[in-house]
């Protein structure tokens, strides 16, 4: 390792800062999933990378710190746990997203292929998960090192790059077919776009990662992939916590005194519930509930018509002008 690499102390604050915004941000949508009755399958996965990643920490520090209070073969289970543990962060992670595209979009040839997607994504981590094995068992000479390190070398790295980006891009490309057929204005798109357009930050850190494991290894290494780790886990949950924030500022603005209001509502839905208005002369059904994003819009022209496919799993975009007297607003 060189000279200008991290230590092991500076290692170890990178290792447990950032696994732990990880896990708050993940613990916050699925509070908020849960106080909202929308649980769903992309929420489980999201359960599952977090549960990794207490695991990694847990690991991580073991294996950095406390490695010499064990026998060589627990020394070398700790960094085989290490590796196969950060496939698992990374990869549940991606699946969250992809299930969340999922659970977006209504019936038909799309939905069937983005689940087939999400078989592609299994496999492309169990590939990973595979080579590590036959790498690290064909040159077992690094077992012998007193905090040892597998030289996962080149193929690594580049089966790494190509599946890395080969996940990001799905998740950033699949949400442009669902919004394109949306009649939002253009800024709305925009801003619904750039949430789910965030996992190209997990493709930066992937190829920084992946950098490091063909030329440096060591602790770089170790900084690298925990930082691809958290930030994997975080983008996850984006678009949850994005769309909780809309909504509070929404519910905010709509206490204010002004007599008249535009504000976009786009509702994501997978299970249905029916709620409906206490007046009777403008009783409505609204039928779908997953996650709902307000995006305020000031102008009166944006407030068009709605979009709404299926019964069980489709895309809402209701434009609500003004209050009803004696009713009720459906929003978050």
């Amino acid at each position: 390792m060189s000279s200008s690499g991290p230590t092991i102390a500076q290692t170890e604050i990178v290792n447990v800062v950032l696994p732990l915004v990880a896990i708050t941000v993940t613990s916050f949508r699925l509070y908020c999933r849960v106080r909202q009755g929308r649980l769903w399958i992309d929420d489980l996965w999201a359960s599952f990378a977090m549960v990794f990643i207490i695991v990694l920490l847990v690991v991580d520090w073991l294996y950095l710190q406390a490695y010499d209070q064990f026998p060589q073969g627990a020394r070398i289970a700790l960094y085989y746990l290490v590796c196969q543990v950060f496939y698992a962060v990374v990869w549940c992670s991606r699946i969250s997203i992809l299930l969340t595209v999922v659970r977006l979009t209504v019936p038909g040839t799309l939905r069937r292929v983005l689940t087939f997607t999400t078989v592609t994504f299994v496999l492309a981590w169990g590939i990973l998960f595979a080579q590590v094995w036959w790498t690290c068992e064909s040159e077992p000479s690094w077992k012998t090192q007193p905090r040892p390190q597998c030289d996962l070398g080149r193929n690594v790295a580049i089966a790494q790059i190509i599946t890395d980006v080969f996940g990001d891009a799905i998740l950033i490309l699949a949400p442009f077919r669902l919004i394109y057929k949306v009649r939002l204005t253009k800024a709305q798109k925009i801003r619904i776009l750039s949430i789910f357009s965030t996992s190209a930050i997990t493709s930066i850190v992937s190829l920084a990662h992946a950098y490091y494991v063909l030329t440096a290894g060591g602790l770089k290494e170790a900084v690298a992939a925990m930082v691809e780790t958290s930030v994997s886990l975080i983008v996850a949950n984006l678009s949850v916590v994005v769309a909780f924030f809309l909504s509070m500022s929404a519910e905010d603005e709509s206490s204010s005194p002004a007599p008249w209001k535009f504000t976009s509502i786009i509702t994501f839905g997978s299970q249905p519930r029916r709620r409906r208005f206490s007046d009777t002369l403008a009783t409505t059904v609204i039928g779908v509930e997953t996650t709902t994003i307000k995006l305020t819009d000031l102008n009166p022209e944006t407030c068009n018509s709605a979009l709404k496919s299926g019964n069980t799993d489709e895309v809402s975009l209701n434009n609500v002008e003004g209050k009803q007297s004696g009713g009720e607003v459906w929003g978050a």
